[in-house]
């Protein structure tokens, strides 16, 4: 299993494996297979230097062998971001393009995964190789969407910006393995989950979704977030309304 935090720290930092392997003199091979496996652990007085230079804790990147982790809510948490717009984009690429089995979007609108990350050929080719797709975004004609709209300050542009999204999944929506559906429920978390990864970005009040806080989360064996934000995917999705397909 890969080291998801320390990758994760690497990114935040906004650093590469050749930028940490210049500053803590190692080769960019070992600092790989730190990365591509939690099992490769570097000697103690080169985990208090690379810890230094992520500003990170070293217990955090590489939990000590000799004491259990305190709970699986904390193997499940790869990284907090303050904001979503704080999310690397290389990390939003990696995970979307490392799919193999379910990707899960629940969102109002989600244009930027269109817009930036250029995700429609990604699930064409996807889709093709067998990935299933569930996507969810909002009504714009729904009182939820209004309501948040209203709340966050821009009316009239979260309810455009939602039906430029639902026109560009038409695109896909016909594909074998992709189902796009609409929802007007109170959206409480974006979803974006891909395998057995997870970004959830929580919503306050009268924020923007990029000013708003991402918790990277993974799947591990007795975790609670990863079924918790899963069932609230389920549920909203098992509300939704199907989306008319073009073809």
């Amino acid at each position: 299993m890969p080291n998801d935090r320390l990758r994760a720290a690497i990114d935040a930092a906004g650093m590469t494996i050749e930028d940490v392997s210049a500053r803590v003199h190692v080769d960019p091979k070992t600092v790989g297979r730190w990365v591509y496996s939690d099992v490769r652990r570097p000697h103690r007085t080169t985990r208090q230097r690379v810890a230094q230079l992520l500003r990170v804790e070293e217990g955090h990147l590489w939990p000590a062998d000799e004491r259990p982790t305190p709970s699986a809510a904390v193997a499940e948490l790869v990284h907090l971001y303050p904001t979503r717009s704080a999310v690397p984009v290389s990390l939003w690429n990696d995970l979307i393009h490392s799919a193999t089995e379910a990707v899960d979007v629940l969102v109002f609108s989600g244009q930027f995964l269109v817009e930036q990350h250029d995700v429609l050929p990604v699930i064409r080719s996807k889709a093709a190789a067998g990935v299933r797709f569930r996507l969810a975004v909002g009504d714009q004609h729904s009182p939820a969407v209004i309501q948040r709209a209203v709340e966050e300050g821009t009316t009239g542009g979260l309810e455009g910006r939602i039906q430029m999204m639902r026109r560009y999944l038409h695109e896909v929506a016909h594909l074998p393995g992709v189902e796009v559906r609409t929802h007007g429920t109170i959206l409480y978390n974006s979803i974006y989950r891909f395998d057995d990864q997870a970004l959830i970005n929580g919503h306050a009040f009268g924020s923007l979704a990029g000013q708003n806080p991402m918790l990277h989360i993974r799947r591990v064996p007795g975790g609670s977030l990863w079924e918790h934000y899963m069932r609230s995917f389920d549920r909203v999705w098992d509300i939704a309304e199907p989306e008319p397909v073009e073809r």
